[in-house]
């Protein structure tokens, strides 16, 4: 689509909207800005903008003027926009397109793409399958819900480039041309039901990462979630199963300690689980799916394997944090769903007392709460859902709670309660937006304080 003087729409100003803007720019379009919330003034939406971009948009707070709405030729909506509003409705219906920011960044990237997404692991994945490629490709971009936006980086992409870019459902919703040489869907467990509202709505939108791949693409699903199996025999690309419960005719699997390869049911070894610094199944089933992705672009097998053994956990997911007095901290904000704090407590070998509690996204906490299995000594809750987690874990056999009413406070807490040989797991099994802007910041508070222990 030529977009040269042509009116487009920027709804939102995160990340990916100011991405947005810049690739529109430089695309000769003429810009607009909408910022719904209405408490946000016209200079604060510039300041998050590019210095050489901001006198060049045309900012609107709370809604669009129905002069300006008219003359709009593509909307490009910020990932955290839903787009089953009214507003976004009525450019469906006069057929004006509404692309996500990924959709939009493709048309205008060159090179090969990596998309990976999933319901958890996507961040340790995706920053694991980057590593491997820079060390077998020259020119590699990290885009998506890490890293740069995929727009910001989009122009200066070649034939050459190798763009690894982390998606979520919400980046997924709004799709046309968006082509992925190799896609990974790691696992689709409940999340954002807020958002989605059905799980089949959910995993529907996970699926879009292959929905337009071919034959001679490659989409890399774990066999053994029942929504991921299901999307294989869906895709027109050449499916590649990974699987840490059972043998696999072909694909990549665990075996005891052992990760192996199998095509036509002859296996081979390609690594012990114990030879890299990541723990946790959760974090093997992300490295087979690493493998699998990395060997589908055909890196070497010794690259990607020299890559795996010296990868270090990403900040915020089962990441150790200290040993204080005899008690290791671990932090994982980044767990803001049960499924990934789930796989938290799969990680812990000590009684633990465990921090979570957060922001409400509809979630049940049963299986999580299931998960404790006696590792779990003291649940330390805090925020919106506390009560309802704790109703959850009393009606699972589990009382050894505690609440308060601020993070510090829970900290604090544990701290006292947690005995030499125990551990601290900061896993909340929710989003942090009660009282934080993101996890990242949440985890960051929890590392500080803890570096401060004696």
């Amino acid at each position: 689509m030529e977009l040269k003087e042509k009116q487009a729409l920027v709804i939102g100003t995160g990340l990916s909207g100011v991405g947005s803007v810049k690739l529109l720019l430089e695309q000769g379009a003429v810009v607009h800005v909408l910022e719904q919330n209405e408490k946000v003034t016209a200079e604060e939406v510039r300041e998050k903008l590019r210095k050489e971009d901001r006198e060049r948009v045309f900012v609107h707070i709370g809604a669009l003027p129905k002069d300006v709405e008219d003359e709009i030729a593509v909307v490009i909506p910020s990932p955290a926009v839903p787009l089953d509003t009214p507003f976004i409705n009525s450019f469906k219906e006069r057929g004006i397109p509404v692309w996500s920011e990924i959709e939009f960044a493709f048309r205008y990237s060159l090179g090969t793409l990596v998309a990976i997404t999933g319901t958890n692991g996507k961040t340790t994945t995706t920053t694991l399958v980057y590593e491997i490629m820079k060390a077998h490709f020259k020119d590699v971009v990290l885009v998506g819900n890490i890293g740069y936006s995929f727009a910001e980086r989009a122009a200066l992409t070649t034939m050459e480039s190798v763009v690894v870019a982390e998606v979520s459902s919400f980046q997924l919703e709004a799709l046309d041309a968006f082509h992925a040489h190799v896609s990974a869907i790691l696992n689709i467990t409940p999340d954002h039901l807020n958002r989605h509202h059905t799980m089949e709505a959910y995993a529907h939108y996970k699926a879009q990462v292959a929905h337009l791949q071919t034959k001679e693409d490659t989409c890399v699903l774990n066999y053994d979630n029942e929504y991921t199996r299901a999307i294989g025999e869906q895709v027109g690309a050449k499916v590649v199963y990974f699987s840490s419960t059972k043998p696999l005719e072909n694909g990549i699997y665990l075996q005891g300690d052992d990760i192996l390869m199998a095509q036509g049911g002859m296996p081979i070894r390609i690594m012990n689980r114990h030879d890299m610094h990541l723990v946790g199944i959760c974090n093997v089933e992300n490295v087979m799916a690493a493998l699998a992705i990395a060997l589908a672009m055909e890196v070497p097998l010794d690259t990607i394997l020299h890559v795996v053994r010296h990868f270090k956990a990403v900040e915020h997911r089962i990441e150790f944090t200290a040993t204080k007095a005899g008690v290791d901290y671990y932090n994982d904000s980044k767990a803001t769903n049960p499924d990934a704090a789930i796989q938290g407590i799969r990680a812990m070998v000590k009684p633990t007392v465990l921090i979570g509690g957060g922001y409400d996204k509809d979630a049940d906490y049963s299986d999580w709460i299931d998960s404790f299995d006696g590792k779990v000594k003291e649940l330390v809750l805090i925020g919106e859902t506390k009560e309802k987690i704790a109703a959850c874990a009393k009606e699972h056999g589990f009382d050894a709670i505690t609440f308060c009413d601020s993070f510090e406070d829970a900290l604090k807490h544990a701290t006292k309660v947690a005995e030499k040989g125990d551990a601290v797991l900061l896993s909340p099994a929710c989003a942090s937006w009660d009282m934080f802007t993101n996890y990242e910041t949440r985890g960051r508070v929890f590392k500080e304080y803890v570096n401060r222990l004696k």
